[in-house]
């Protein structure tokens, strides 16, 4: 007696082309090329939810650098001057007050000074 496993077959074949379901011409209609698209898909997923950390960070730290360029001080100075304080804001939190509250940002800044 043998073994039929062609629901199960179907089923993994069909989730795939599911997950395939609006790329661009054969790659969602056949199996064999939208399933190498969709792990292709999955990998490119898994390292940009890396690299869009860096990303932002690395746009976090040009805005506090441009603050702090207004404030006549550089970016490595304010934030060796924070950690001198013990003042412990992190670079997004830096980076919303140079935006949108600059009046907290610039005594920030002048704390920085001082020390």
């Amino acid at each position: 007696m043998r073994v039929k496993n062609s629901p199960v077959t179907h089923q993994r074949r069909k989730k795939i082309l599911k997950q395939a379901k609006g790329y661009f011409g054969s790659k969602h209609l056949l199996f064999k090329t939208a399933k190498e698209q969709v792990q292709h898909s999955l990998q490119y997923a898994y390292i940009d939810r890396r690299l869009i950390k860096r990303d932002f960070r690395k746009l976090w730290i040009k805005r506090i650098n441009a603050a702090c360029r207004i404030n006549e001080i550089s970016y490595s100075r304010c934030i060796d001057g924070l950690k001198k304080n013990n003042i412990n804001v992190n670079r997004k939190m830096l980076s919303e007050m140079a935006i949108h509250d600059a009046e907290g940002f610039k005594k920030l800044v002048d704390l920085v000074k001082k020390a």
